[in-house]
């Protein structure tokens, strides 16, 4: 079969290679999966620059959320077992893990469905608690795990900003939703939320990103707010001023959603359930900006780490994807 494979660690387009290699054959608890489409993550880039928490031991292919078919003819969607990743015809994963795809989504948009969308909800729900009526001030708003935070944070009846980079993004985000959109490349931030708010600020952030968007949410968040740590795709991970969350009265949380498919796995279960659920209302659909080609799978994970990209990128195999 044909897999993207990475044998030393760099940038992706240097570091994956496409190889003709053997199937991957299934452990104990586990299935081999053909793969219909393959997400792209931040973590594939990660993964390749070896700045990942996790390092699959060389060679291996990344690739970590997918929608699959299984032997018998199941469709679900899967994270696959390191070091078989999904940018592959054929990828392994536990099947106790394995969750049926939603009827209403096609392959590529149920690629997408499950660590983006899993870790908006947890986040918005499980730490930061957004109740209807708060505002919610998502960075990145036309990424992939961004757009999903909007289109929970409109679904759970919050007022919605989406901070974005450029006037494509604005689009984006606009479409999907957003009740103000600001442009930090052209706007001040703190002023727009601020004026937009009454000068009260957002009740809850949502900052996949770091660094400077950190410094702006600190800047603008709510009395009593809640500042969401969700990665650093800026590339900084801030050093956060205690004493400021303690004159201002702010709480700064963080979330790995990976450690609830660890210590609450029920809960993983159950917030697939309500995704599933909001699908079929439409309430959320996967923003899939690309379909790529498998061949195309090293560009695509450089153009997300690039951070030039909107939506989700998503690799269908030639003749894979309905």
């Amino acid at each position: 079969m044909q897999a993207w494979r990475v044998h030393t660690h760099g940038e992706p387009h240097e570091a994956m290679r496409l190889e003709e290699v053997p199937g991957p054959r299934p452990g104990d608890g586990e299935v081999r999966l053909r793969v219909l489409a393959a997400n792209v993550n931040f973590p594939d880039a990660l993964m390749c620059r070896g700045q990942y928490q996790i390092r699959p031991p060389l060679p291996f292919t990344p690739g970590v959320e997918i929608c699959g078919e299984t032997e018998d003819g199941r469709r679900v969607i899967a994270n696959p077992a390191l070091p078989h990743g999904g940018f592959a015809e054929y990828a392994i994963a536990p099947e106790a893990a394995l969750l049926p795809a939603p009827d209403v989504l096609d392959d590529a948009e149920a690629a997408a469905l499950h660590i983006g969308y899993q870790t908006g909800w947890f986040g918005l729900h499980r730490r930061a608690r957004l109740q209807p009526g708060e505002t919610l001030l998502v960075h990145a708003a036309a990424g992939g795990v961004g757009s999903a935070a909007v289109q929970l944070g409109k679904a759970a009846g919050a007022t919605v900003i989406g901070v974005v980079g450029g006037k494509a993004k604005a689009r984006t985000a606009e479409a999907l939703g957003c009740d103000l959109v600001v442009d930090r490349t052209a706007e001040d931030v703190v002023g727009r939320v601020k004026e937009f708010t009454g000068g009260r600020g957002a009740d809850v952030v949502f900052d996949p990103v770091g660094g400077n968007a950190y410094a702006a949410s600190a800047k603008c968040v709510a009395f009593e707010g809640r500042i969401l740590v969700v990665g650093f795709a800026s590339g900084t991970v801030p050093s956060p001023a205690l004493n400021h969350a303690l004159v201002k009265n702010y709480s700064v949380l963080g979330l790995h959603w990976g450690l609830y498919a660890v210590k609450d796995p029920a809960a993983v279960l159950a917030c697939h359930a309500e995704l599933t659920r909001l699908a079929a209302e439409g309430a959320v659909k996967p923003l899939v900006s690309e379909r790529v080609p498998l061949g195309g799978a090293a560009d695509a994970v450089q153009r997300l780490a690039d951070g030039t990209t909107t939506g989700r990128l998503v690799v269908v195999p030639d003749g894979a994807a309905r």
